[in-house]
């Protein structure tokens, strides 16, 4: 989902088996663990969680314990989170989320936003998108939710064109026009930046390349994560939607809006990650938007 860790802070991934308690239990980091006394609340994240480790120290003078969970593969936190294994996860947007809710049958809501950050398009061949050549190789990730965005920044790009019903869930089939004859490659997300060297160019998630040590400033071309068209790639703080009104979950949320943890938030991120401050019940309604697409 791992490729090695550079020294250098790294962001959350836009981002998605029962895992056994105890499998889990050696996966907990040094975050928010200290004193047993308050409530313990388990976050799943993906990679290093600096912000999270600002927060549990905030959420520890309310009585709060809360403790990160590390997965190395998107496929877990959600399956964990269903399980019980853990309360909360934050790691994934709403179109993966909705993708994932389908796929295993199962019931989890977000209770908040959290950020939401450009997907770019990198090479370590050419230096300019107008110098990727004709006959490119681009890899892209496989999974729905990642590779339909992946595409998106294809044709936002201007290198290739998509038909017009294509949604949120495109696919290579959904190509209408391809001027320089690019050769698309989908492959697991965590291991785009392995491709960098055969191929010409590849569409890596901002935080999948943060752990790989690649410059975010350096991509061909990036999505505006500013746009209304962002939206369904929200980065959310999800729960078992039986649990979604958890009064603790709520202050949780508070927390991870303060100013102490959005400076941890900025500065890990470069500043590329734009926090968003959405009511959760449009978050819920946008999810179920996106799932109804899914259906189609």
């Amino acid at each position: 989902m791992s490729p090695s860790l550079p020294a250098s802070p790294r962001r959350r991934t836009a981002l998605a088996l029962t895992t056994t308690v105890t499998a889990l239990a050696l996966l907990v980091s040094g975050c928010g663990l200290g004193d047993s006394d308050g409530k313990r609340i388990r976050v799943g994240v993906s990679g290093d969680s600096p912000e999270w480790e600002v927060l549990a120290k905030e959420a520890k003078k309310e009585g709060l314990t809360v403790e990160t969970v590390v997965f190395d593969d998107y496929s877990l936190p959600n399956k964990a989170l269903a399980a019980g294994d853990i309360e909360l996860n934050a790691f994934q947007h709403l179109v993966f989320l909705a993708q994932s809710n389908t796929e295993n049958k199962t019931d989890i809501a977000p209770v908040s936003a959290t950020t939401v950050v450009p997907l770019g398009l990198y090479s370590s061949r050419h230096k300019q998108l107008a110098d990727l050549p004709d006959g490119a190789r681009v890899t892209l990730p496989n999974d729905p939710a990642n590779q339909g965005r992946g595409l998106r920044v294809l044709e936002q790009a201007k290198v290739i064109e998509l038909k017009k019903d294509a949604g949120l869930f495109a696919t290579p089939d959904d190509i209408t026009a391809n001027p320089k004859h690019i050769k698309l490659t989908p492959v697991n997300a965590q291991q785009t930046p392995r491709t960098l060297g055969d191929a010409d160019a590849a569409i890596i998630n901002d935080g999948v390349a943060e752990l790989a040590g690649i410059d975010a400033g350096t991509a061909l071309f990036k999505d505006d994560p500013t746009s209304p068209q962002s939206v369904p790639y929200l980065n959310v703080i999800a729960a078992r939607a039986a649990q979604k009104d958890d009064p603790d979950y709520a202050r949780i949320v508070k927390l991870y809006a303060s100013k102490a943890v959005q400076d941890e938030v900025r500065r890990t991120s470069n500043g590329t990650a734009h926090h968003v401050d959405l009511p959760a019940a449009d978050l819920r309604a946008e999810l179920d938007r996106i799932r109804k697409q899914l259906a189609k």
